[in-house]
């Protein structure tokens, strides 16, 4: 265990934690919503310091991160817990768990050792994902210094449900984020997720003043966040942030507590793109769909092929230098040749 970052002392031994959005007020013996921020007498522990569930050497691609240092691998972690109760987890075993089995899984893997793989591994970047790296802050901090030391990148897969004061901690040592925006009305943001819309734009906003490299996935589930109209307000949401945000657009199958629905019909991932698009955004991609054509990078003035890509496979097709080598503009990016 390790003593919590971003917490106050309350009266009757209460704390209030304030790492993300919940602002949870904990009593002495239990834990925040996140199931892993346990209150001792006082002080707020966090359960899951080094305690790693998951690693893998992926492609940054699946994170997803299309305009990233394109090509390479991530290194990738978590630990068990989320702050969200999303009904159509895709990674419910181990987000849920603390707070469904009030257990804590996971091998000691100390920070050291992270970096030490992700060299070894030919990794240029760690990612923090699988489950919310804002609940393991203290552990990903940690690692991302290290990291940072030896040039090798970071990278959150959040839900954006971070404080503020938690985005000014990690966002010395943070290079990119993919922000989950699951939709863009509150009604589905607390019936599914237990969580409310706003703290999730203040985030994006601050990462995108802080000049991190944002790119932000929406999965689209039947009949739940698929309206043309608030997807044409989502849109325009990014465009006002910055076109240059690559949007990803995902196919919904059903999953954990929410396996009444169907998958999302193909076609409606494509309109969405097309939504995208017409609001002036310059990447829209299609996601779980292998080989439509919406998987690949285009420019955004000639609409030349620039990056061909199928799943999480991408090749150079039109690119000289980090242009397009038909007419010459900018992909935008880090790390794009």
């Amino acid at each position: 265990m390790k003593e919590a970052m971003l917490y106050n002392k309350l009266d009757e031994n209460r704390v209030h934690c304030f790492l993300c959005a919940q602002h949870c007020r904990i009593k002495t013996g239990k834990r925040g919503k996140c199931g892993v921020r346990e209150n001792r007498d006082g002080q707020l522990w966090t359960l899951v310091y080094e305690q790693v569930i998951a690693q893998n050497v992926d492609p940054i691609e699946k994170k997803p991160l299309f305009h990233f240092h394109p090509g390479t691998r991530s290194f990738s972690i978590a630990t068990s817990g989320c702050n969200f109760r999303c009904l159509f987890c895709q990674n419910s075993d181990i987000s849920q768990a603390p707070r469904e089995l009030k257990t804590i899984y996971g091998q000691r893997v100390p920070a050291s050792l992270v970096v030490e793989q992700a060299k070894r591994t030919g990794c240029a970047s760690i990612s923090y994902t699988y489950t919310e790296p804002t609940i393991f802050m203290e552990y990903a901090l940690d690692v991302a210094r290290m990291a940072s030391e030896v040039e090798i990148k970071n990278v959150f897969v959040s839900n954006g449900y971070m404080t503020p004061e938690a985005l000014e901690a990690v966002a010395p040592f943070l290079d990119a984020a993919n922000v989950d925006l699951k939709a863009f009305n509150d009604k589905f943001y607390v019936e599914q997720c237990g969580a409310h819309l706003k703290p999730v734009l203040t985030t994006l906003e601050g990462m995108k003043k802080l000049g991190l490299w944002i790119e932000v996935t929406t999965l689209l589930i039947p009949g739940l966040n698929d309206d043309p109209g608030e997807l044409r307000d989502l849109a325009r949401f990014l465009f006002q942030l910055g076109p240059e945000i690559p949007w990803h657009i995902s196919r919904f199958h059903p999953n954990y507590l929410l396996t009444d629905l169907p998958p999302t019909p193909v076609e409606t991932i494509r309109a969405a793109r097309e939504i995208g698009k017409e609001a002036g955004l310059w990447y829209v991609y299609t996601g779980n769909v292998p080989g439509d054509e919406g998987e690949s990078t285009y420019c955004h003035q000639c609409d030349a092929l620039l990056m061909e890509r199928f799943g999480f496979s991408t090749q150079s097709r039109g690119l000289k230098e980090g242009l397009c080598a038909q007419c010459g503009t900018v992909l935008a990016g880090v790390g794009i040749k």
